[in-house]
């Protein structure tokens, strides 16, 4: 039990250690650019920035090659991340088709509708969209979900990195330190309010839907070895087509079906949270009803 304990532990150790350094060399960053940046966005940047080089001593200490994080030959990494693009498509438009059908997306008005800056959102929202995924999903179910899968039960593996996923979402501060109030530990201020900010009920309903979002993400991860590249593919679709739908669509805050969606960004929710869930026990039970029939036969 205690082994379990210390692996489940063991990550946290990692982010906050992460966070702890770049609260340091935030501060100097900040006083570098004369305060032109707010502190609490360079130390999230630098978060995650230190996050991606753990992986290169997490790997080692590991001793993972690429084929245990999930990386499969090129050719077949590249192909797995445009199927992963088209699972992400199918699998998140019918919940923008539903919030527009209730009347929760309304066409945004103000938008210069011509081709030209159709054509630029696309394009931006989407190497945006394969930035984030590519760093995500390297960390979360990439090196994080295979360590914690070499030593816990694999359901146990794909809960855990789950809510670390979720929780990374929400660690943050809203808290604007001036420039010439700014301290050495004015970081670490930022660093408990935004700890303090993942445990928000106000964030509750928005927590548990990236929860299920992970462990769908993580399904998918653990159904075959080298499968890295469906979920950054599949991960890259749904940012695509948040940001997208952030573009061409407000939220109406007077929908009485306002409440399928939270304000995190008006997308993730109740609904994303019931539909992805269905959708991970209706894989489980085919994948069941299908091995018993084969069985049968």
């Amino acid at each position: 039990m205690s082994r379990y304990i210390i692996n489940s532990i063991m990550p946290l150790l990692v982010l906050l250690a992460a966070a702890s350094l770049a609260c340091i060399v935030g501060y100097f960053i900040f006083q570098g650019i004369d305060g032109q940046l707010p502190l609490s966005k360079i130390i999230t940047k630098s978060t995650q920035l230190f996050l991606v080089l753990s992986i290169f001593p997490a790997v080692a200490y590991l001793k993972f090659n690429k084929s245990d994080l999930g990386f499969a030959a090129r050719a077949i990494f590249l192909k797995q991340v445009l199927q992963g693009f088209g699972l992400g498509f199918i699998t998140l438009m019918p919940i923008f088709i539903t919030l527009y059908i209730l009347g929760i997306d309304t066409v945004d008005q103000s938008e210069p509708w011509t081709a030209g800056f159709i054509v630029k959102k696309i394009m931006l929202s989407l190497l945006l969209a394969l930035l984030i995924a590519a760093f995500e999903e390297s960390v979360f179910r990439g090196v994080l979900l295979a360590g914690l899968k070499k030593n816990l039960p694999v359901i146990a593996a794909i809960l855990i990195s789950s809510i670390y996923y979720a929780a990374l979402h929400f660690l943050d501060s809203k808290t604007e330190i001036p420039f010439q109030q700014a301290q050495l530990l004015s970081g670490f201020t930022l660093l408990g309010e935004a700890l303090a900010n993942v445990l928000n009920p106000e964030n509750a309903s928005a927590f548990l839907s990236l929860l299920v979002v992970g462990a769908f993400l993580a399904v998918i991860r653990t159904q075959a070895k080298e499968s890295l590249g469906l979920c950054i593919g599949c991960h890259a679709g749904w940012v695509w087509q948040i940001k997208m739908n952030g573009t061409l669509f407000n939220p109406n805050l007077n929908s009485e079906y306002l409440y399928l969606v939270s304000s995190y960004n008006y997308v993730v929710g109740p609904l994303v949270t019931g539909w992805l869930s269905t959708a991970i026990i209706g894989y489980y039970v085919y994948k069941k009803y299908s091995k018993s029939s084969f069985v049968q036969h």
